[in-house]
């Protein structure tokens, strides 16, 4: 007996007409922060020519504060976005489709630049992050924005923003890592503010 008898039927969404529903989560393959994409292109190209019909990019930030390091990938200008028509084609030559992953480290960040919605270390990393100001907030808020734009003009299918693990939009809705007695923080209302405002200002 077949425990997945729809995996090989077409799916539509939105305008995505997939062909199957295997789908390949992100991950953080190193090909993401090179100046060259043409192995990320390789990559995701051969996946989508065995049959995997849409896939997720490695991490991506909208700004650089969201680095996952120093030398992490940042996508916010068009000339970055140029650079990623070359994935996004490879993988639709081969019938596939794929979707930008942007991630914002918050405090997670490997480098000194790290910002959070209040400035509590994680023990994983020896910096302190700078707790946002409203006026950074609503930036940063419009660089998630900015960036998804990028990614339609780069011939991305959609969009990840991604909001677990610990994260920055994570450190927003957690009591733990939000300190906030302003609308950012507080009561869960006031916590789930920023990842609402990305996701309906993006959409």
């Amino acid at each position: 007996m077949n425990p997945y008898p729809h995996i090989f039927t077409p799916l539509r969404i939105n305008d995505m007409n997939l062909p199957n529903r295997i789908m390949m989560g992100s991950m953080h393959t190193g090909l993401e922060d090179g100046e060259d994409l043409s192995p990320l292109a390789a990559y995701f190209a051969e996946r989508a020519s065995r049959g995997c019909s849409l896939m997720v990019t490695g991490a991506f930030s909208p700004n650089a504060a969201g680095r996952l390091n120093a030398q992490a990938a940042v996508f916010d200008d068009e000339k970055t976005a140029e650079k990623h028509r070359e994935v996004t084609g490879s993988v639709h030559a081969e019938g596939g489709y794929i979707l930008l992953q942007l991630i914002h480290s918050g405090r997670y960040g490997y480098h000194s630049d790290i910002v959070a919605p209040s400035p509590i270390p994680t023990p994983i990393n020896k910096h302190i992050p700078k707790e946002l100001s409203v006026e950074e907030i609503w930036k940063t808020i419009e660089d998630f924005v900015k960036a998804a734009k990028l990614a339609e003009h780069a011939g991305y299918d959609g969009v990840e923003i991604m909001g677990s693990e610990g994260y920055l939009l994570s450190q927003f809705l957690a009591p733990r890592t939000n300190h906030r007695d302003d609308g950012w923080g507080g009561d869960l209302a006031g916590r789930m503010r920023l990842p609402k405002e990305i996701v309906a200002q993006t959409r």
